[in-house]
């Protein structure tokens, strides 16, 4: 009798453990990120060759076919990239916006922004794209694989969270119509670059002059 009593109680213990273990193991659900858009986004969402030209809408809707007057791009260094990190801990946090000649500020409500890694590859686009105006090919679509997305707020606000330690161009797009003193409405492109080391919080407005 004894024995038996001693089983039943040994018994009982394990069907204790074991139910609390799974309870536990059940009630595990997976951390949601800040930042949803970034998560979601897939290669289907994104058309990274806005990364390709520092163009209005409207201007590369006129010349995207013109393929004789883009720049070649120099062949994309898949050593550089494969030595890049993926994991980190850093912040890049801000807002973006544009501003007008009386210093009024168009906030950039709920644009997609990129983190776009520094290397001979992306230093082509800032230099070549964005500083001095040229339309250039399309990216190689291997690129979309080392960028990190975001989204500002009603408030123009963003953050990207968990960055590798390195550099980066920053950069994003602001709509704006009449508020801006268009007649239509354009997407005026902003780029800039940034560092981030280790754990630390990089604090950076996107921020651009309107033309």
């Amino acid at each position: 009798m004894t024995k038996k009593l001693s089983l039943f109680f040994i018994f009982s213990i394990m069907l204790l453990l074991f139910s609390g273990c799974v309870e536990r193991e059940i009630s595990i659900s997976p951390q949601s990120g800040l930042n949803a858009w970034g998560e979601e986004t897939n290669v289907n969402d994104i058309n990274i060759s806005d990364l390709d030209q520092n163009l209005t809408e409207s201007e590369t809707m006129i010349t995207e076919d013109m393929d004789a007057e883009k720049m070649e791009r120099i062949a994309f260094p898949t050593s550089e990239y494969y030595r890049l990190a993926r994991t980190g801990k850093g912040t890049v946090k801000g807002s973006i916006y544009v501003k007008d000649a009386y210093d009024k500020k168009i906030m950039g409500a709920g644009t997609r922004l990129y983190l776009n890694p520094a290397t001979s590859y992306s230093d082509q686009w800032f230099r070549e794209s964005y500083l001095s105006g040229y339309k250039m090919e399309k990216a190689d679509s291997r690129l979309f694989n080392y960028l990190r997305f975001t989204a500002a707020n009603s408030d123009g606000k963003f953050a990207f969270y968990g960055v590798p330690s390195g550099s980066y161009y920053l950069i994003g797009t602001v709509k704006c119509g009449t508020e801006c003193g268009f007649d239509t409405p354009k997407s005026i492109r902003i780029a800039t670059k940034v560092s981030v080391y280790g754990n630390k919080i990089v604090e950076k407005d996107l921020a651009r002059m309107i033309d």
